[in-house]
């Protein structure tokens, strides 16, 4: 593509549990069409406040001591003003001050750039939201 920017939206279903889902091979696949060899910036937003975005280790327990911890800081109880959805939705709502809903990653001759061990995943406490959106922009 010769365009500078380039997007694209991910319908993700995270069911109805809380859930880390690895979108690492998708944002790969998302730059093999978008940044065709190029430098840049790959951007990850979800839009919504209760998921947020992580790049962290996966499949060796890291995602889930990431739920336990987050467990322990919003345990889902009523102690929470925001109280619409299931008990302890609230703290769903606090959860993008600790996983923010983006992350911006560095693409080197088309490729994502990350750590060994790193992946991008989507973090998702809401069981009240089924379904999810994940925007990938490609900036060259």
């Amino acid at each position: 593509m010769s365009d500078a920017f380039t997007t694209r939206i991910l319908n993700i279903a995270t069911g109805s549990h809380e859930t880390v889902t690895d979108l690492t091979q998708d944002c790969e696949e998302f730059l093999t069409q978008s940044a065709a060899g190029r430098d840049g910036l790959l951007n990850v937003f979800v839009p919504h406040a209760t998921a947020g975005v992580a790049v962290l280790e996966t499949g060796a327990g890291s995602d889930d001591d990431l739920l336990a911890a987050l467990h322990t800081l919003l345990p889902a109880d009523d102690r929470w003003q925001h109280r619409h959805g299931s008990p302890g939705h609230g703290r769903d709502h606090v959860l993008p001050a600790l996983v923010p809903p983006h992350a911006t990653l560095p693409v080197i001759g088309g490729r994502l750039a990350l750590g060994t061990w790193q992946s991008v995943c989507l973090v998702d406490t809401n069981k009240d939201n089924p379904n999810r959106q994940v925007r990938l922009s490609f900036l060259g």
